[in-house]
């Protein structure tokens, strides 16, 4: 590295003991060596390192010294990371879904599971004639209901940088994916295009598709890779650029709960900072219908009826959800609103029991004891169990057995562990059912209500209630936040295939939110923000107005100000892009509607992207663009601001003979306002303004890549691209100013 920044003019390396005196060295080199080598190695190196130095490599022994010490606590904290991390709970900070009966988001489905709502209904009309009429022989008319996916065939390509003709050959399943992989990482607050290199974790669970079957003439090169289920993570990972792990998980119905006990245990090992865990089905033909229909454990009417006296076979449905996970000390480092912690999780496998396809009692309380052990709680410390629940009359009574065996024993009478089973609400979601049973744990705990379990008037007979600690949830009931009581909750999924999973979940600490009478005074001065709103083109851009205002509308009492925060800082910015000046959000909810119907509206400027996004410049002015006053109302309501300028008039209070803030924000006509007209006072003023408002655009990740000064302005683009401390800047801007 020092030899490729030290080479001559004509190319050749720098012999490792030339007296570097030989050389010539400008300051300038000597500044760009500085900058060069400090990106290597964290230790801080002096200004004049090229000058300090008999030769290369004696700089070169210095620098390994200085690399070694800087290394060794680093090592010591991954040590003590890795330590820490390994029983940590990771933190979910984002969840998007898309579920049977029409839910496209988390709300609506909160909304289908509150009002005791059914998402099983008519076969859907994306299925041919031809494959109904088919399905109608095969199993006699009696297959005629299912959950299904609104609109599932409806995929925007282009959005994704993906071509027409290769979506066609993509499974559904990954298309759908995309979509809610992209959603919930927005809902989290991070952009999806800003994740490109960074350690992210794919962890998907997925089953065998039934999608793109045809003939050998009709395979195209785009085949393999629309139908592979790998390919699924996969694809996620290449669309996103993300370079952490990447794995399609296939242990049939517990695969999502699979996916997500991996990825957890990834952000505990360091493999990854940030993790996607969910899953996905659905069905592009009637095959599932046909395989277990009827006569092979199907409900006749599509519907599972868990853990009731008229449980007579599970309903197939699809289903889609996607999780955001952080470690804990992650997620509140970056001030993330943290929606649930995952304590722990444990997965096993049945073995050899009674048939391939049959549940195993005694496995299912293993897994569910390993996944409290790992969780650090005991079993009367969960309120509730949302179950797999199927609506069999085999596995229901199984699964029953398993949990009073391992949670009865401790229960009290007045506390029972709550039951019930989202399968009620929209059939069996096959390898999304673990997540979206996870998602309405989560949900419960924000909302403080556990939803009925539908089809449970008459508890199953043919299991033991008496005595075992469970009651079914025959009604909602309230689960308020309590002082001195924990709210938990354990997911379980069991798998065709053998494989069962369990999760703890528990809430959130809760979130303090103090707001003092200065803050509501900041934001009550603070400048009027435009809502930003964009799409990849006007039809997107329309859309998008309309959905904001008709959440608005939903919402009038919600903080526009984190509106507007969120919609800058925390949503992709595409081409068409839209600018609403208002004050408020009923102010936002006429003009938003206005742009969505492509009406005009004084508040509302429409504009295009035009192109790649091309360098970005930063001028630091000279003097004569003092003025007395300048700053104060960044002063009042940007803290970052405000903190640099005290930094900066603080080294220049010891080297100017009045305070540089007495100057700056003297009474207009004062003899100490005209001082700031004066050479003396007028550079070091706007300096610390420069400086300044520097800080404050980097802070809002606004960066430049060339700084150009003009008088007193080289020295201000000086000290901030690193030349020389904020200190030594001060002493040469005192000193030129007099």
């Amino acid at each position: 590295e020092i030899a490729a920044v030290l080479a001559s003019p004509g190319g050749a390396s720098v012999p490792a003991d030339q007296p570097l005196k030989e050389l010539g060295l400008d300051s300038l080199m000597a500044v760009e060596l500085r900058n060069r080598l400090s990106g290597r190695i964290s230790a801080k190196l002096p200004t004049t390192l090229a000058f300090d130095y008999p030769t290369a490599r004696a700089m070169a022994r210095l620098l390994l010294e200085k690399l070694e010490l800087a290394r060794a606590p680093v090592r010591q904290e991954q040590r003590r990371v890795v330590t820490a991390s390994a029983s940590e709970p990771i933190a979910i900070v984002g969840m998007s879904c898309r579920t049977p009966g029409g839910p496209a988001s988390p709300e609506s489905y909160w909304s289908l599971l509150e009002r005791g709502g059914d998402g099983v209904g008519p076969l859907p009309g994306r299925w041919s004639r031809d494959l109904l009429r088919r399905l109608d022989e095969i199993t006699g008319g009696l297959s005629q209901e299912g959950g299904f996916i609104d609109a599932v065939e409806e995929f925007d390509a282009s959005f994704f940088g993906i071509s027409p003709r290769e979506a066609v050959e993509m499974d559904p399943q990954q298309r759908l994916i995309l979509e809610a992989v992209w959603e919930a990482l927005e809902r989290a607050g991070l952009q999806p295009d800003g994740l490109s290199e960074s350690r992210t974790g794919v962890y998907l669970g997925a089953m065998a598709g039934d999608y793109g079957t045809r003939s050998l003439e009709a395979t195209t090169m785009w085949t393999s890779t629309g139908t592979l289920s790998s390919v699924l993570a996969g694809r996620v990972s290449y669309v996103l650029g993300l370079e952490g792990p990447a794995m399609t998980v296939d242990t049939a119905c517990s695969s999502s709960l699979t996916a997500l006990h991996l990825a957890s245990a990834a952000l505990r090992q360091g493999e990854c900072d940030l993790a996607l865990a969910g899953g996905v089905t659905v069905m592009s033909t009637p095959s599932t219908f046909v395989a277990l229909g009827p006569d092979n454990g199907m409900a006749p009417d599509g519907r599972c009826k868990a853990f009731s006296d008229s449980a007579n076979g599970a309903g197939w449905s699809e289903g889609c959800g996607v999780l955001v996970l952080k470690r804990q000390s992650d997620a509140e480092r970056d001030g993330d609103e943290i929606l649930a912690l995952i304590r722990g999780s444990a997965v096993n496998q049945d073995g050899r029991s009674q048939g391939l396809t049959a549940p195993n009692g005694p496995s299912q309380q293993r897994v569910i004891r390993a996944a409290l052990s790992a969780s650090g709680v005991s079993p009367d410390e969960i309120d509730v169990v949302e179950a797999h629940g199927t609506g069999t009359s085999l596995g229901d009574p199984i699964e029953a057995g398993a949990l009073a065996a391992v949670f009865g024993p401790t229960r009290r009478e007045d506390r029972p562990l709550w039951l019930g089973s989202s399968k009620s609400n929209l059939g069996h979601t096959q390898a999304a059912a673990g997540v979206l049973g996870v998602m309405k744990m989560v949900l419960a705990l924000k909302h403080e209500v556990l939803p009925k379990t539908l089809h449970a008037e008459h508890p199953s007979h043919q299991i033991e209630w008496d005595g075992s600690g469970l009651s079914l949830l025959q009604q909602a009931r309230a689960w308020p936040r309590e002082a001195a009581h924990v709210r938990r909750a354990g997911v379980s999924s069991f798998g065709i295939s053998g494989t069962n999973a369990h999760v703890v979940i528990e809430e959130a600490p809760a979130r303090v939110t103090a707001r003092s009478a200065d803050t509501d005074k900041d934001i009550a001065s603070s400048p009027m923000i435009p809502l930003l709103v964009s799409g990849r083109d006007e039809a997107a851009l329309r859309a998008q107005a309309g959905r904001y205002g008709e959440w608005l509308s939903q919402h009038p009492d919600v903080d526009f100000n984190s509106v507007v925060a969120t919609a800058a800082l925390h949503r992709t910015q595409f081409a068409s892009r839209a600018a609403v000046s208002v004050r408020d959000a009923a102010e936002a909810v006429d003009a938003l509607r206005a742009l969505a119907e492509g009406r005009p509206h004084a508040a509302v400027s429409v504009g295009e992207a035009r192109g790649e996004p091309g360098k970005l410049a930063f001028l630091f002015t000279g003097q004569g663009a003092q003025q007395i006053g300048m700053g104060r109302a960044l002063l009042e309501t940007c803290a970052t601001f405000r903190a640099a300028f005290e930094e900066v008039c603080g080294h220049f209070d010891g080297l100017l003979d009045l305070p540089l803030r007495s100057v700056m924000f003297a009474e207009a006509g004062s003899a100490a306002a005209s001082k700031l007209d004066e050479t003396a006072y007028a550079q070091p003023a706007l300096f610390a303004i420069e400086v300044a408002l520097f800080r404050q655009l980097e802070q809002w990740g606004i960066a430049p890549d060339i700084l150009l000064g003009h008088s007193i302005g080289e020295l201000s683009a000086a000290h901030v691209a690193g030349v020389w401390s904020l200190r030594d800047a001060c002493r040469v801007v005192a000193a030129r100013g007099r």
